[in-house]
Protein backbone atom coordinates (compact mmCIF):
# COMPACT_ATOMS: atom_id res chain seq x y z
CA UNK A 1 0.00 0.00 0.00
CA UNK A 2 0.94 3.36 -0.60
CA UNK A 3 1.07 6.44 1.50
CA UNK A 4 1.47 10.08 1.18
CA UNK A 5 4.70 10.39 3.84
CA UNK A 6 2.63 13.13 6.07
CA UNK A 7 0.27 10.85 6.44
CA UNK A 8 2.42 8.44 8.72
CA UNK A 9 2.37 8.55 12.72
CA UNK A 10 5.30 7.78 15.16
CA UNK A 11 3.89 4.39 15.62
CA UNK A 12 4.36 3.79 11.76
CA UNK A 13 7.58 5.34 11.66
CA UNK A 14 8.58 3.36 14.97
CA UNK A 15 7.03 -0.04 13.31
CA UNK A 16 9.38 -0.35 10.50
CA UNK A 17 12.54 0.67 12.40
CA UNK A 18 11.75 -2.19 14.36
CA UNK A 19 11.08 -4.21 11.40
CA UNK A 20 14.92 -3.03 9.68
CA UNK A 21 16.67 -3.65 13.18
CA UNK A 22 15.18 -7.08 13.26
CA UNK A 23 17.05 -7.44 9.31
CA UNK A 24 19.88 -6.08 10.69
CA UNK A 25 19.53 -2.43 9.09
CA UNK A 26 20.70 -0.77 11.87
CA UNK A 27 21.25 2.88 10.28
CA UNK A 28 17.97 2.32 8.04
CA UNK A 29 16.07 1.40 11.39
CA UNK A 30 17.91 4.31 12.97
CA UNK A 31 16.71 6.62 10.25
CA UNK A 32 13.51 5.78 10.71
CA UNK A 33 13.26 5.87 14.32
CA UNK A 34 14.59 9.59 14.24
CA UNK A 35 11.49 10.15 12.02
CA UNK A 36 8.89 8.56 14.80
CA UNK A 37 10.96 10.62 17.74
CA UNK A 38 10.37 13.77 15.52
CA UNK A 39 6.52 13.43 15.48
CA UNK A 40 6.61 12.55 19.40
CA UNK A 41 5.59 15.26 20.98
CA UNK A 42 6.73 14.14 25.13
CA UNK A 43 10.68 14.89 25.26
CA UNK A 44 10.76 12.24 27.11
CA UNK A 45 9.36 9.62 24.97
CA UNK A 46 11.45 10.80 21.87
CA UNK A 47 15.10 10.53 23.95
CA UNK A 48 13.49 6.97 24.48
CA UNK A 49 13.39 6.58 21.11
CA UNK A 50 16.36 7.62 20.27
CA UNK A 51 18.44 5.85 22.32
CA UNK A 52 16.68 2.45 21.31
CA UNK A 53 17.95 3.28 18.13
CA UNK A 54 21.44 5.52 17.88
CA UNK A 55 23.24 6.06 14.83
CA UNK A 56 25.41 2.89 14.09
CA UNK A 57 27.99 5.30 12.43
CA UNK A 58 29.22 7.14 15.89
CA UNK A 59 28.98 4.14 17.95
CA UNK A 60 31.07 1.69 16.23
CA UNK A 61 32.60 -1.06 17.80
CA UNK A 62 36.28 -1.77 17.79
CA UNK A 63 37.42 -5.23 16.91
CA UNK A 64 40.34 -6.69 16.95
Amino acid sequence: MTRDPADLTAADYLDSAREMAAADRPYLAHLLAEQAARRTAAPTTAAGIRAAYPDPTITRRESD
